[in-house]
């Protein structure tokens, strides 16, 4: 866990040169395999559609609430609010987040938390970290959300809030919460007590990284004080301990990829610009004929 604990979110790691055809596709593959999806989706930028196999597990988890939408009807409202293609990269990994959230959003025991959008919000500004246009990544942002009957504007003032309240703590007032005063305080006691089984919780993965956004942001590197922060909130230290794992190993295989599609970039721009030198040299040619009078 020491090692999960000092792990920066914006750190950034050097990868091997590789073919970009053959390492995108594992990248694609693994993504899937990390979140433990089991739909099936085209890398297009148009109409998705969830497998029979996907709508029987919405089914067995959807909520009592009447005219819960399928997964296939959340992807397509998003496709409808941001109509703009997304780089295949992004694209993918986008799309799966959004089947692992629908899943989260329409749970029974499913209730928003301040906790959980910071961590969604983190895992996604991860994910879109250098996205080509600022302005593009938050309109993604805001179809995102809204495809899931949920404010946009809710879940960055949450987590810009917690992130706020967490750079103000340390390892001991972080996990002392219950014994204080305040608006972040009253919201992690509201967490603590539903999770103890006095009202409804649904744990999630986004919930693990918000926690460990937390312990980064209040410089909390012991490996002991997630898991003091864990039983302060009821919460499962091992579910929290395999999730960041996840999410570490996603990150990761993110980062490779970027890299992989730089260098892919590069050298289609480098093979654009060689064949653009003969064109150039012909015109000029032509140009010093023409004012030649030849």
């Amino acid at each position: 866990m020491a090692a999960l604990t000092s792990l920066s979110f914006s750190a950034v790691t050097q990868c091997s040169e590789r073919k970009v055809t053959l390492s995108s596709t594992r990248f694609l593959a693994s993504s899937s395999q990390l979140f433990g999806f089991r739909t099936h989706f085209s890398y297009h930028y148009v109409g998705v559609r969830a497998s029979n196999s996907t709508s029987k597990m919405v089914i067995q988890c959807m909520s009592s609430v009447t005219d819960v939408p399928t997964v296939s009807e959340t992807k397509l409202n998003f496709l409808k609010t941001y109509k703009r293609p997304i780089p295949s990269i992004y694209n993918t990994v986008l799309q799966e987040l959004i089947v692992q959230q629908h899943l989260m959003r329409y749970k029974r025991s499913y209730r928003y938390d301040p906790v959980f959008a910071l961590g969604f919000v983190t895992v996604y500004d991860q994910l879109m970290e250098g996205y080509p246009s600022d302005e593009d990544r938050d309109a993604i942002f805001q179809a995102y959300i809204q495809a899931l009957k949920e404010d946009p504007a809710e879940y960055r003032k949450d987590a810009q809030k917690l992130e706020e309240w967490a750079r103000a703590q340390n390892s001991t007032s972080l996990v002392e919460f219950s014994s204080k005063e305040g608006e972040v305080e009253g919201i992690l006691k509201d967490i603590a007590e539903r999770a103890r089984g006095k009202g409804e919780f649904s744990y999630s993965r986004f919930f693990a990284v918000g926690l460990f956004r937390l312990l980064e942001l209040a410089k909390a590197t012991e490996p002991t004080i997630l898991e003091k922060l864990c039983a302060a909130l009821n919460i499962d230290k091992r579910s929290v301990d395999r999730d960041l794992d996840v999410y570490r190993n996603l990150l990761s295989k993110l980062v490779q990829a970027k890299e992989l599609l730089k260098e892919y970039v590069a050298r289609e721009k480098k093979k654009r610009e060689e064949r653009a030198e003969p064109q150039k040299a012909n015109e000029a040619i032509t140009k010093c004929l023409e004012l030649s009078g030849l």
